[in-house]
């Protein structure tokens, strides 16, 4: 392999949604660099950095039945058992549920936590408060998606953060999704909530750090056989 196919083959390629806002940054560095070449610099900075932000790298998602990866890259931020978002229907009942908190340095595309098909999908407008915070899960914007799988329903919640202002979805009700799908994405900031059953066999913890599409949040079989995988 040649150098230049290497240092290739280092480089994550770049999602659709974020060429508008990569070419915006582009343009505003060219006219810093005429106006100062300091701030030039500091805008192309930016600009790399935008593109980093949009990047959609392949992943490889472990396949088992009973798996449920990470919708996102990030912290989990809580381990929890609460009542799901009235939005998603799944009931008054707690549930667990497993935040993933995704800073301005994460990959923001998004991917299902298990195959299944979409049941509902449901988009709230509100408020931009900082998406660490619980309330954020009631008062922000959000976009609460329900998959029906053999072991029950399951609730997805794209949630934005204090900078995003723009939640996108790639799917529609009635899609069947394999694990580690890509499913949409948030712009600058936010987190995801994870909803599932009560009982479900956690193997995460707050503060650990989480790659969307590969590492296990949680096992319905606990104790099952190996794993195959895929890669997308």
């Amino acid at each position: 392999m040649s150098i230049v196919n290497s240092i290739r083959a280092q480089i994550p390629p770049v999602h659709p949604e974020g060429y508008p806002f990569i070419g915006a940054f582009a343009l505003v560095s060219l006219v810093l660099f005429l106006i100062w070449s300091p701030l030039g610099w500091i805008g192309a900075a930016l600009t790399v950095w935008c593109a980093l932000f949009f990047r959609n790298p392949k992943r490889v998602t472990p396949i088992r039945d009973g798996l449920v990866v990470s919708p996102a890259d990030g912290r989990v931020s809580m381990v929890t058992s609460v009542v799901p978002p009235p939005e998603l229907g799944l009931g008054p009942k707690p549930m667990l549920r497993v935040s993933i908190f995704m800073s301005v340095f994460n990959c923001h595309v998004n991917r299902a936590p298990v195959p299944g098909r979409i049941e509902r999908i449901v988009y709230t407008p509100g408020k931009f408060i900082n998406a660490e915070l619980d309330k954020a899960s009631e008062d922000n914007e959000r976009n609460a998606m329900v998959i029906s799988t053999q072991h029950g329903e399951i609730g997805v919640v794209q949630i934005a953060g204090l900078v995003a202002r723009r939640i996108v979805s790639f799917v529609r009700v009635g899609q069947e999704m394999a694990a580690g799908e890509r499913f949409g994405l948030i712009r600058f900031g936010s987190r995801l909530d994870v909803f599932l059953p009560e009982g479900t066999t956690t193997l995460v913890s707050p503060g650990q750090t989480a790659i969307a599409g590969e590492t296990v949040l949680a096992d319905f079989r606990p104790g099952e056989g190996s794993r195959t995988y895929r890669t997308d």
